[in-house]
């Protein structure tokens, strides 16, 4: 359910305290302060929206130095068969066994 803001309407028209409450999409917005009964609107706020992802957020991600610290072990192909270890823990090279 969404979070929504409302604020008190003071006596000339001014916006007062704000408070939020969680209701469904559907019900009506509130017109009464819940507590004290003083007539409320509703405040549009900013939408809370992911950013967008982008190329170096992505190359950071799985950089050798992130990977390593988040406990991952990173072997990159050097041959074939044959891959070297980049980041981590683990041995040095792994080869496959034919």
């Amino acid at each position: 359910m969404p979070l929504y803001v409302y604020e008190v309407v003071l006596p000339d028209g001014s916006g007062g305290e704000q408070f939020e409450v969680i209701q469904r999409m559907s019900a009506d917005p509130l017109t009464k302060h819940p507590e004290t009964g003083e007539p409320v609107r509703r405040v549009f706020g900013e939408p809370n929206t992911p950013r967008a992802w982008t190329d170096m957020q992505g190359k950071a991600a799985v950089s050798d130095k992130n990977l390593a610290a988040k406990g991952f072990t990173k072997y990159v192909k050097t041959g074939d068969g044959t891959y070297d270890k980049t980041a981590g823990t683990g041995p040095k090279k792994l080869k496959r066994g034919k």
